[in-house]
């Protein structure tokens, strides 16, 4: 049963027909790992605290810096030098104290992701790198746990969802992130944010997205972006969704896949 205080705080949830009592609790059960406290992870950490998701992991092994504070909102001033996990840990909790909050203080990589991606429900993934992306996408397939995940460029962005652990309408397998981008581009060639910049407002809105995106995935409303990518861009304020289709060659669960 909700408290008082609940029943209060998510009263705007609660009387949505598309998410009522049945959906609150739901949220309420649900385990999420964030990757990332940073640009895409702090509204995404501050709306899904919100929305009272029950458990949020946080993998994050960075320290606020003051250029961070440009677009990652979720820390303050008085962070800078604190580990990004525990700063925003310290946020959602002052936020909603009836989110249990799991500081994870590492790189997420090849080798811990399986083990970090298995305590959890869903992951959302905002890394700003395409060896984290990989890693976790691999890792979420071979758990059986659907992926929000997106990226951000200087003024344009993408976002997804992944469930290649299961299968289409038509029995075929679900895409995998290997279906989309089978490789990743060389070293080098998509310059960073501190190289190239980021407008600070762009992340909180596929930040806020990528919640409503895990949101829709825990309550079950809507149509999810599984097999389709959202394209973003903000010049022209252009949003623009294409389909993308599982391909046999991929390493996961292309014809030659090993069985998982």
């Amino acid at each position: 049963m909700f408290s008082a205080d609940e029943l209060e705080r998510y009263a705007r949830h609660i009387v949505l027909r598309e998410v009522g009592g049945p959906g609150q609790q739901r949220l309420r059960r649900a385990r999420v790992l964030v990757i990332g406290a940073g640009g895409l992870g702090a509204p995404l950490l501050l709306y899904l605290a919100a929305a009272g998701v029950g458990t949020i992991g946080i993998v994050d092994d960075d320290a606020v810096a003051l250029s961070n504070l440009q677009r990652q909102v979720i820390h303050r001033s008085e962070d800078v030098d604190v580990l990004k996990a525990e700063s925003a840990a310290n946020a959602i909790r002052r936020l909603n104290p009836h989110v249990e909050v799991v500081s994870h203080v590492l790189r997420l990589t090849a080798a811990n992701a399986q083990d970090l991606v298995a305590g959890y429900d869903i992951v959302a993934d905002g890394s700003d790198n395409f060896a984290t992306r990989y890693a976790v996408s691999d890792a979420c397939f071979h758990a059986g746990r659907p992926l929000v995940t997106a990226a951000v460029g200087t003024f344009d962005a993408t976002l997804t969802t992944l469930r290649p652990h299961e299968t289409g309408p038509d029995g075929t397998p679900n895409p995998t992130y290997r279906c989309l981008f089978p490789q990743a581009p060389p070293p080098g060639t998509v310059p960073s944010c501190e190289v190239a910049g980021i407008l600070g407002a762009l992340t909180g809105i596929i930040g806020s997205m990528m919640a409503l995106e895990v949101i829709r995935e825990i309550v079950g409303f809507g149509e999810g972006l599984t097999g389709r990518l959202l394209m973003i861009d903000t010049r022209a304020m252009r949003f623009e969704t294409v389909r993308y289709r599982w391909d046999p060659a991929n390493p996961l669960n292309g014809s030659a896949a090993a069985p998982a």
